[in-house]
């Protein structure tokens, strides 16, 4: 079994070694300080299991995963606040809270051997957690994509707007756009409503691009941006 080792701290990454070391069947393929080098890792390698810790700089375990075209099955290995373990809990997804003992540690593996044939199931609890964990503040200043094989950080002060496109939404800047395997009502709950607006079910718009509002048809108008992108 393949397992990948994610965590900005060297000391947590060498506890879990340790305590994989009782596991023969476990092979370590990558040990990674960043969420950059996860998604690298996890790509090249196709692990069997990753652990994965939550805060770290550049990208935190939540964005990094958001980045996956497969997601594998995750525990986290994390010192983040309870109400985050309860949204964990609630998807049946197993994680570990720093410090945690050998113990529970292998507890931890043994409840992921058992869901071993579960790996759809695992992918699918994974996305729901994404969806409705708690978010870090820097995840509402900032869109993580990935573009080829590099990822890019976009500040949100630059999204022009949001569009839906069906499974994916667009987001476009001045220069370009980027696909987001999200939805619009993600967006919608994610985003400052004091400087975004969903005008439609299909367009929420950057209130600073705004530069006029026309009048359509009976209870109908037309939002105007600075690119002069006209939404219903």
């Amino acid at each position: 079994m393949k397992v990948v080792i994610i965590d900005d701290e060297p000391l947590a990454r060498s506890i879990v070694l340790e305590y994989l070391q009782e596991h023969k069947n476990i092979e370590v393929v990558a040990e990674c300080g960043d969420g950059f080098q996860g998604v690298k890792a996890i790509a090249q390698h196709k692990p069997d299991l990753v652990f994965l810790d939550i805060q770290m700089p550049k990208i935190n375990g939540f964005e990094m995963l958001e980045l996956l075209e497969e997601v594998p099955p995750v525990i986290f290995a994390t010192a983040f606040d309870e109400f985050a373990i309860k949204a964990f809990e609630a998807n049946a997804i197993d994680y570990l809270l720093k410090p945690f003992s050998k113990e529970r540690f292998d507890k931890a593996i043994e409840k992921w051997q058992q869901k071993q044939n579960t790996v759809v199931a695992s992918e699918n609890k994974v996305e729901q957690l994404l969806n409705t964990t708690i978010k870090q503040p820097d995840e509402k200043n900032r869109i993580v994509v990935k573009v080829g094989a590099d990822i890019r950080i976009v500040s949100v002060n630059d999204v022009m707007y949001f569009e839906a496109y069906d499974d994916y939404v667009k987001i476009f800047t001045k220069d370009t756009y980027y696909l987001k395997k999200k939805t619009m009502n993600y967006y919608e709950d994610l985003l400052d409503s004091s400087k975004f607006f969903r005008t439609h079910r299909s367009f929420i718009i950057n209130l600073q691009e705004l530069t006029r509002i026309e009048p359509l048809e009976k209870n109908t108008y037309i939002a105007l941006l600075k690119m002069e992108k006209k939404f219903h």
